[in-house]
């Protein structure tokens, strides 16, 4: 395969994962007794992790939010604007990008390789999402992790198992995502 065509199938990747970002995070309901919505974003970024890897999954992550930053809605329940990333809810968009470099560190590993890597993510969405709560909302950090966190974590756990389940499947149906070692 060229690198020409290579570099194209990474970038229309990443624009896949960017839009499928945004399709989940049109599934949105509120909990009770929280802002914070549940949505099935952390089940993309964490699968946009380990099928593209950590550079081209950070970067999918990038795309969707400069996107909601511009206007487009693509944020949970249609939101969009520099508001939202820099808003209460904040914290969980910005930990995005990181927390699918994190997932991507499990890509074409064992299974076990895999998890571990991606439940490191989780953790790293959570810890954004309370910082954000804390610091956005004036909340204490037993009250942030009550609001942002508590409520989500047994369904957020299924999320990342689902991806962990279906991450090398998919991995297999993109050829070419791959960087070849001379220019890693």
């Amino acid at each position: 395969m060229s690198e020409e065509l290579r570099r194209a199938r990474r970038v229309a990747y990443a624009a896949a994962f960017a839009a499928l970002l945004a399709v989940a995070s049109y599934v949105s309901f509120a909990l009770p007794l929280t802002d914070v919505p549940f949505t099935l974003q952390v089940l993309v970024v964490v699968l946009a992790g380990l099928v593209l890897g950590p550079g081209l999954g950070a970067l999918s992550v990038l795309v969707y939010l400069l996107l909601g930053a511009v206007g487009v809605p693509v944020f949970a329940a249609g939101s969009a604007g520099l508001g939202v990333i820099l808003g209460p809810l904040g914290g969980y968009l910005l930990s995005w990008p990181v927390a699918a470099a994190i997932a991507g560190l499990g890509r074409g590993r064992s299974p076990i390789g895999r998890l571990l890597p991606a439940l490191l993510a989780l953790c790293v969405i959570y810890l954004g999402g309370i910082a954000g709560l804390h610091f956005g909302q004036a909340m204490g950090w037993r009250a942030a992790f009550f609001a942002g966190a508590a409520p989500f974590l047994p369904f957020d756990v299924v999320k990342v198992l689902v991806a962990w389940a279906i991450a090398p499947a998919l991995t297999r149906l993109a050829p070419g995502i791959a960087i070849p070692a001379e220019h890693a």
